[in-house]
């Protein structure tokens, strides 16, 4: 852990190099980095930053407006000086805090980021149900819902139907890492979709999703048409060639009217539609 020495090294290097300079924009990897939600993080783009303060452990960014950034580094946090608009690191990068002449990246190796993963994996095997359903059940992670499941599990390339216990510890990480991924990018589209305006049009369905409400259209990462479940109100948008193996999900209704005639891959669809 960074202690006093290192804090006011930290803060001298970043005064000689921040003072009345804007930060121009922050750029979150993980929307569990925010600690408050008021005043939003989005008003501090803009402002320059006009002073450096040390509480305990805690690094603060004074900023115009009596706006502050109070930044603790737990055990592993690191500030990085890097050349503007780097990208975030996947792995262990938290934020980018981009100045005219540089980003400021903070990133966090290790530890932290093991006990999410640890915590994530407690909540999912919990009970033993589909992905699909263990996503969407607001007891198990509240906020997900229908839409944002199906971009999940696309990204992290699992079927919406396998079950809890069937997975590996690989995909367990896989469907974290795209879960905790997913949510941050689309909380920054919407940030950045928004701007200062008031959110009116909140949706499910967004253009540029991956697979969810896109039944038909072509799969962005290989091209294969998106296919669907339907149930009840709702449905599961997938795709066979990354999630599925090729093989096509039984929906409910069409499979039990078609019977034998409901095609299993890919390529059975394929063919009952040029026959």
């Amino acid at each position: 852990m960074p202690e006093l020495p290192d804090i006011i090294v930290y803060i001298e290097a970043l005064e000689s190099r921040l003072l009345n300079q804007p930060l121009e924009k922050i750029r979150l990897a993980s929307p569990f980095l925010l600690r408050t939600f008021e005043p939003p993080i989005g008003s501090a783009e803009g402002k320059k930053v006009v002073g450096f303060q040390r509480i305990g452990k805690r690094i603060v960014f004074e900023l115009e407006d009596d706006l502050f950034l109070v930044f603790h580094l737990m055990i592993t946090g690191r500030f990085h000086w890097k050349k503007h608009g780097i990208a975030v690191p996947r792995k262990y990068g938290h934020a980018a805090f981009d100045f005219p002449m540089a980003t400021l990246l903070l990133t966090e190796m290790g530890t932290k980021k093991r006990a999410s993963l640890a915590s994530f994996r407690a909540a999912l095997t919990r009970e033993n149900h589909t992905l699909k359903r263990t996503l969407t059940d607001p007891h198990v992670f509240s906020g997900i819902g229908n839409a944002y499941s199906d971009e999940i599990l696309h990204r992290a390339k699992l079927s919406p139907v396998k079950q809890i216990k069937l997975l590996s510890d690989e995909e367990t990480e896989r469907l974290f890492h795209a879960t905790r991924d997913c949510m941050a990018e689309w909380i920054e589209r919407q940030r950045k979709d928004t701007g200062k305006n008031f959110p009116e049009r909140v949706t499910a369905f967004r253009h540029n999703m991956a697979v969810h409400g896109k039944y038909r259209k072509p799969c962005p990462v290989c091209g294969a048409p998106v296919q669907r479940i339907v149930y009840a109100e709702n449905e599961t948008n997938y795709c066979a060639k990354c999630q599925t193996g090729g093989k096509l999900l039984a929906d409910r209704s069409l499979s039990r009217l078609l019977k034998d005639d409901w095609p299993r891959t890919l390529e059975e669809l394929e063919e009952g539609r040029r026959s």
